[in-house]
């Protein structure tokens, strides 16, 4: 009688988490190593990086944790050198790292929207070339990236948001193309709302009358859980895709079905 040994989706997969400190993150990072991921995890808040990371080795995980600004190129190229110096190569990346204002169109100040583009979707671009370039190196690997719903429709009150997150859609195609016959498969997920810091946050200083859009239920009569988000993101980083890449999977409850 033959057994089967089950392993997790990542079992020694050397993963990079940007934007780890809270919210998808943080849960993605705590999933990734339960599915036998060895992590360097970064984030701007290194307070909380740092005790996510114990939390995480004091269950026995491999982490690391390095801070990193998705606006500064030597953060990030440092936390993907983190992990190849510790694990000798970079498989899988999560770039998750982003910022949200409410607001309405005409009222966004430029300052706003520049904020806005530098971190969702600039912070992209750059974690992007320097993950592609580890991956490479070593022959391929795995890459995704947090859009969001937003990044394929409108909505009320986000147009910096939505432009940024309908870039990282076009970033995540556009790398999917020029690097599939290279072992590297680039993806987006495009989360509903999600019962984030972020997302709280922002609706408790947004105008009362976009809370109100806002409170329009999916067909599932709930918003998501940061971790259903992070358990798509690990499939999509696991072999278990490895036929997948240039998509965007929504993760909405249904809300894209209304």
């Amino acid at each position: 009688m033959s057994t089967t040994t089950v392993t997790g989706l990542l079992d020694g997969k050397s993963t990079l988490v940007i934007g780890a400190s809270q919210g998808i993150g943080a849960a993605a990072a705590r999933h990734f190593a339960a599915q036998g991921a060895r992590l360097v995890i970064g984030s701007r808040n290194v307070e909380a990086l740092e005790a996510l990371r114990d939390e995480l080795r004091g269950q026995g995980h491999e982490v690391e944790a390095v801070g990193v600004d998705v606006t500064d190129r030597a953060t990030i190229d440092a936390a993907v050198r983190k992990a190849c110096d510790l694990y000798g190569r970079l498989d899988a990346a999560f770039n998750n790292a982003g910022v949200g204002a409410v607001e309405s169109f005409h009222e966004f100040t430029e300052k706003a929207y520049d904020h806005l583009l530098d971190v969702n979707l600039k912070g992209v671009f750059l974690s992007m070339q320097a993950e592609i370039k580890a991956m490479l190196a070593s022959g391929g690997g795995a890459i995704v990236n947090t859009s969001s719903v937003g990044g394929l429709v409108g909505n009320f009150g986000m147009a910096p948001y939505i432009a940024a997150k309908h870039g990282v859609i076009g970033l995540t195609k556009a790398a999917a193309f020029e690097y599939g016959r290279l072992n590297l498969r680039v993806n987006a997920l495009a989360p509903g709302s999600t019962a984030t810091e972020m997302f709280l946050g922002g609706m408790e200083h947004a105008p009362a009358e976009i809370v109100a859009k806002f409170n329009t239920f999916s067909p599932m009569n709930r918003i998501g859980q940061p971790l259903e988000i992070a358990t798509a993101a690990a499939w999509l980083l696991s072999d278990q895709a490895g036929y997948v890449t240039g998509a965007t999977m929504p993760v909405d409850g249904g809300f894209l079905l209304a």
